[in-house]
């Protein structure tokens, strides 16, 4: 029979033991999960522009066409780029920009507040990528906007989502969903009107697309973060447009 002192003494040894060896194995796997988490990003700005890729090519595939990338302000300005890897303006990374926490900021009304833009060269034409955030049914889902070079018409888009249902609001992550975004057009006589998810959408209407089957939440959490989140785009879009 053990006293109470000894199971005491081994119980905290074991908890302190424990504790050493998984503070251990994150510390020594955190730089391998960070450069999961890049990779994972590039594929999905790839995939915005129709560039199929792997784990293993995505960094040499975003290399080769991601020629610009660009983090601007709420008044459309560039604060800091990196053109053809090497940085040019500033002394942020746009790709290391927080999404989420940049939209905090722009809601607040912070002059801080930067968000990411890509430029891709592919086939001697520009498409401008822009990432997007917002939430489903169950959680977050997010996504990249590729826009050509007219800054209105887009030309892919690429979405994901944490825990929408399956055969329901998952289905925004499918290919059948994403490719009713091609052609799709945010501007309507100079003025934004983004695009809308809905029921029996009028297919020959520029600005709307058919919503999910069953997933109307889901449905109406695109709707919202493309105008919440584009809207930060406009003032780029229209200083290059001038």
């Amino acid at each position: 029979m053990f006293s109470n002192r000894y199971i005491f003494i081994y119980a905290t040894v074991l908890v302190i033991v424990s504790a050493a060896i998984l503070t251990l194995a994150s510390v020594g796997l955190k730089p391998y999960q960070d450069k999961n988490i890049r990779v994972e990003k590039m594929q999905q700005l790839l995939g915005a522009v129709g560039i199929e890729s792997t784990p293993k090519d995505a960094e040499e595939l975003f290399q080769k066409y991601f020629v610009e990338q660009h983090a601007v302000n709420a008044k459309g300005e560039i604060v800091a780029s990196i053109v053809n890897g090497k940085q040019t303006t500033g002394s942020i990374s746009p790709f290391s920009l927080d999404t989420k926490k940049q939209l905090a900021l722009y809601k607040a009304n912070d002059a801080s507040a930067s968000l990411p833009i890509y430029i891709c060269m592919k086939d001697g034409k520009k498409s401008y990528v822009v990432p997007v955030m917002g939430n489903g049914l169950w959680g977050p889902i997010w996504g990249n906007l590729a826009f050509s070079e007219d800054l209105n018409t887009i030309v892919g888009v690429n979405f994901d989502h944490k825990g929408e249902t399956p055969g329901l609001g998952a289905e925004i992550a499918l290919p059948d969903f994403q490719n009713q975004f091609k052609g799709k057009q945010i501007f309507e006589n100079n003025n934004f009107t983004s695009v809308m998810v809905i029921k029996r959408a009028d297919k020959a209407n520029p600005h709307q697309v058919d919503a999910v089957s069953g997933g109307t939440i889901t449905s109406n959490g695109v709707t919202d973060m493309l105008k919440n989140c584009l809207q930060f785009y406009i003032p780029y879009f229209n200083s290059l447009k001038k």
